[in-house]
């Protein structure tokens, strides 16, 4: 087995670009609606409301606007009705509906009426599939798989076309939790909710800112392209602490990575001799992906959040309702999971999962477009 490790090695280095070129097609956008809205609201705040430069825009976000992962979220931008203007274009504007999605100022009912409208609506297969389900408890994620691909989705594409739909009607407020249970509701009944006049903001995107086998791994096991390390805090056994992280990992974490073909590791996993700071430093450095739960504000976990984030490589961040994030990474899009009790986190459960299944995807999609307070202090600087 050793041997044919090592001979297939410098195969799968060869084979990992034929891998990228085979792209995924798409009949939805690669990016959720709220990635999408904060490129909108990015460009409402610095234009206001007016055409900008394409280049001027980026620049101030601290974003290359030549870099894949800005180029698709323009594109994501434009499949979602938001802006007109290509990742070529020397100028990008909102759309009317983009607009009306993007200003905090617009009354609330309006703004969440063009929100639901452009997230969903407005995109045939998550259209078909809302209207099959509306007013409905939210399937298996299975069933949903099966409709998207019945209404067009290829099967390449569907699992994140289902991530992607329940990601954005939870967004958006079209999926609820009544009577313990996730529903899909009507959009008059999404606005009948809401004030006529902008009373309380809704302010809840910001902009994008400016300026499964849980036995031991072993080292031959750990093909680090496939590793996403799962950095929480996990305390003794039977603590509070190791009770959640366990949860977190087995209930949400390991289920949602486990359809993109990623082994999750957590430190207590790992069977090699040496020092257990050094194994989980070679992690960091060394796994395709970070997942980091904040939860309880643990130091070590905030410490090996900082290593990566030194590394300019990607990072999802999770963490339980009851805390709040620090300032310092409080611009990083974060899921945030309600454990306050069952009946608030068993309803949500296939809901987190998507989130984390989504926001992995484009972490891993697009290295390049990792966000973090260091990344966007070096664009800065790089600019």
């Amino acid at each position: 087995m050793a041997q044919e490790s090592t001979t297939k090695e410098p195969n799968s280095k060869k084979s990992t670009p034929k891998a990228k070129k085979k792209r995924v097609i798409r009949n939805f956008p690669a990016h959720p609606f709220e990635d999408a809205l904060g490129l909108a609201k990015a460009l409402y705040e610095f234009g206001g409301g007016q055409p900008v430069r394409r280049v001027s825009l980026f620049d101030d976000i601290g974003k290359s606007p030549e870099s894949s992962s800005s180029r698709v979220l323009i594109t994501s931008a434009n499949k979602y009705g938001l802006i007109k203007g290509g990742y070529q274009a020397e100028m990008l504007e909102l759309t009317p509906e983009g607009r009306k999605a993007a200003d905090d100022q617009m009354q609330p009912r309006e703004r969440a009426r063009a929100r639901a409208n452009l997230a969903i609506k407005e995109i045939a297969p998550f259209a078909a599939v809302y209207e099959e389900h509306e007013g409905l408890r939210l399937p298996a994620k299975a069933a949903l798989v099966d409709s998207m691909k019945r209404h067009d989705v290829g099967g390449d594409a569907a699992e994140e076309a289902v991530d992607t739909f329940i990601v954005n009607l939870r967004f958006v407020g079209l999926l609820k939790t009544l009577s313990g249970a996730d529903r899909l509701i009507k959009i008059d009944h999404l606005l009948d909710d809401l004030p006529s006049r902008n009373e309380t903001g809704l302010g809840d995107t910001p902009a994008i800112p400016l300026s499964r086998d849980k036995s031991l791994m072993t080292s031959g096991e750990a093909h680090f392209e496939r590793i996403a390390f799962y950095v929480s805090p996990i305390g003794t056994d039977d603590s509070e602490h190791r009770r959640h992280s366990d949860l977190f990992l087995g209930s949400i974490v390991e289920p949602a990575l486990e359809e993109l073909g990623l082994t999750v590791v957590r430190a207590d996993q790992i069977d090699q001799p040496g020092i257990i700071t050094n194994q989980v430093i070679q992690y960091l450095f060394q796994s395709r992906l970070v997942i980091a739960d904040l939860s309880y504000h643990n130091p070590n976990v905030f410490y090996e959040l900082a290593i990566r984030h030194m590394l300019r490589k990607p990072v999802v961040q999770l963490m339980r309702k009851a805390d709040h994030l620090p300032f310092d990474v409080n611009q990083v899009r974060t899921i945030v999971v309600d454990t306050t009790d069952i009946y608030s986190l068993v309803p949500q459960i296939d809901a987190y999962r998507s989130q984390v299944a989504a926001q992995v995807r484009q972490a891993i999609d697009n290295p390049d477009g990792v966000d973090s307070p260091l990344t966007k202090f070096l664009a800065t600087k790089e600019g």
